[in-house]
């Protein structure tokens, strides 16, 4: 009996000490808060302060107060709550309050930008190596973009593109960079295609920059959703009305179904802000309409976006609202179907602002923009039971191509394919492998083999097609035409001159023979597989 009472007792108090925590029921997920962010060091982390996990397998970010001079810094912390700064800003020459996290190049070196200081005060964008060392890239001077929010990406052609919140004609710019600091100022926004670009960009599945702006738009200065290409031609493809959103802080996110997700921070039925799909055709759904009103259990104030994880759902975090006021933790399917897996409390973070990332040890590691031991935010992991990973980088690329794979585990790793096609490779240290992409590879998962197991990626690596030669170099209708290159066996259409649709076989990997279709006039041939579209250098001239 005494023993009942005893287990009675400890379940009691169990179920308290969840209770406290704010652990939801329900789901029973993880919450652990892994480190207190000081004023002495670094505090209180801002959108869009991206997460990179870099290829020791700690994350790096940037906090945009705190440190040695006052200025914000940057940060290193491994996944169990190991906390240093490995750099303080200076607030003049090496700029002040990063807001913008990091992003991981395939150089191994971190990139990111200071909204403020520099040479003119309206911030810069550097580099960072792992063990600190700093090297501006670019101060902004106004004219050609300022106050940058966000960090620059890394693009499929290795050079880095990024927005900045102010400058330009007044309502922010696109630009590149290279790793060398060679800049490319793209775009200048006009207020009716957007104003205010405070979230970092991606880069679509076709090869275009997406972004969003927090106002502007056509439809009354709402915020809108753009297309940029890498020459800085600009295509709006949405203005937001309030109705179906208004505010758009957070990134976009490119689901696995080609769709593009994200969030509002306000507007929509409720008033609450909104999460939200876009089609390419410009099709926004409204998913999830958060409620604004006080006491709100389903949290409110969205400013972080959403992101995919391995097991295709959607999770982000909102600044306020759930049953302690503070912010909740949820998850959302591409159909809208919501549930709360988290109310935060003060005491080991609040109010995270920052947009979660997923670790490849498949634990959801965020930050909270308040609260904690010294209230002045937290680093905290999620775990949702979700199974170890592997993320390469970059995601797409043609054969011989190196590709760096991240992970941990890897020190004995036995294989490594590319949709099921064998790589060489390296183990560079226990959570870096280096790769090449393997002729014959065609576009799908990663898998490494590791003493603990089979390790797959979270996305489909895109095995980038090529058009070498073809031959004959000119015909009528109905010519048959040799098409070479490389990674050609997943070919889903072949076009010719003015994009007339091929009938086509593949022979191969490498050879893939079409017949000049009616309508066809002299130009290049285009061969599109699920890893992109391959054209020839030279033009096909029709008779």
């Amino acid at each position: 009996m005494q023993r009942l009472n005893n287990l009675a007792l400890l379940a009691l108090a169990m179920t308290l000490a969840l209770a406290a925590l704010g652990t939801s029921d329900a789901d029973a997920q993880t919450y652990s808060d892994i480190h207190d962010f000081a004023a002495l060091t670094l505090d209180s982390p801002l959108y869009s302060g991206i997460l990179a996990q870099g290829r020791d397998g700690n994350l790096y970010g940037t906090a945009p107060s705190g440190g040695t001079l006052g200025f914000g810094g940057v940060f290193k912390i491994t996944p169990t709550g190991t906390f240093s700064v490995i750099y303080n800003f200076d607030g003049t020459a090496h700029g002040k309050t990063p807001r913008s996290g990091l992003t991981l190049g395939t150089d191994g070196n971190f990139y990111g930008t200071t909204s403020q200081g520099g040479t003119s005060n309206y911030g810069n964008i550097f580099q960072i190596t792992p063990a600190g060392t700093l090297t501006v890239l670019h101060n902004f001077s106004y004219s050609d973009g300022g106050n940058p929010y966000s960090p620059p990406i890394q693009g499929t052609d290795g050079s880095y593109y990024g927005a900045t919140k102010a400058g330009g004609t007044g309502s922010g710019t696109v630009y590149k960079i290279t790793s060398a600091g060679t800049f490319t100022s793209l775009h200048s926004f006009s207020f009716a295609e957007c104003s205010t670009p405070v979230a970092p960009l991606i880069q679509g599945t076709d090869g275009n920059f997406y972004g969003t702006c927090e106002s502007g738009g056509a439809a009354g200065g709402d915020g809108s959703v753009f297309k940029i290409t890498s020459a800085g031609v600009v295509t709006v493809m949405y203005s937001f009305d309030f109705t179906h959103g208004s505010q758009p802080n957070g990134p976009l996110v490119q689901g696995t179904d080609g769709n593009f997700y994200g969030t509002t921070s306000g507007g929509g039925s409720l008033d609450g802000g909104v999460a939200f799909k876009l089609t390419s055709a410009k099709v926004l759904t409204v998913l999830y309409n958060f409620n604004a009103k006080p006491g709100s259990v389903d949290g409110q104030l969205v400013d972080a976006g959403l992101f995919q994880a391995t097991d295709g759902n959607f999770y982000g975090v909102t600044d306020a609202g759930g049953t302690n006021g503070f912010g909740i933790v949820y998850k959302i399917t591409s159909a809208g179907v919501y549930s709360v897996l988290y109310n935060l409390v003060q005491a080991t973070g609040s109010v995270p602002e920052t947009t979660l990332r997923q670790h490849t040890d498949g634990k959801l590691y965020g930050q909270a923009n308040s609260g904690g031991a010294n209230s002045v935010g937290a680093l905290f992991s999620f775990a949702v039971s979700l199974k170890s990973f592997v993320s390469e980088l970059p995601t797409s690329g043609k054969v011989t191509k190196s590709v760096g794979i991240l992970g941990g585990g890897f020190t004995g790793t036995t294989s490594v394919t590319f949709n099921g096609t064998s790589a060489t490779y390296s183990v560079m240290s226990d959570t870096y492998i280096s790769a090449t992409v393997p002729s014959g590879a065609g576009t799908g998962f990663v898998n490494v083999v590791t003493p603990g197991g089979t390790l797959k990626s979270n996305l489909k690596f895109r095995v980038t097609p090529t058009v070498l030669s073809f031959t004959p170099t000119s015909g009528p209708v109905g010519t048959q035409v040799t098409i070479t290159g490389n990674s050609l066996t997943q070919a889903s259409k072949v076009t010719f001159g003015g994009g007339k649709v091929a009938v086509f076989s593949v022979n191969s990997d490498t050879k893939i023979t079409a017949t000049v279709p009616a309508g066809a006039i002299t130009g290049k041939i285009q061969v599109t597989t699920p890893g992109g579209t391959a054209t020839s250098s030279t033009a096909f001239t029709v008779n």
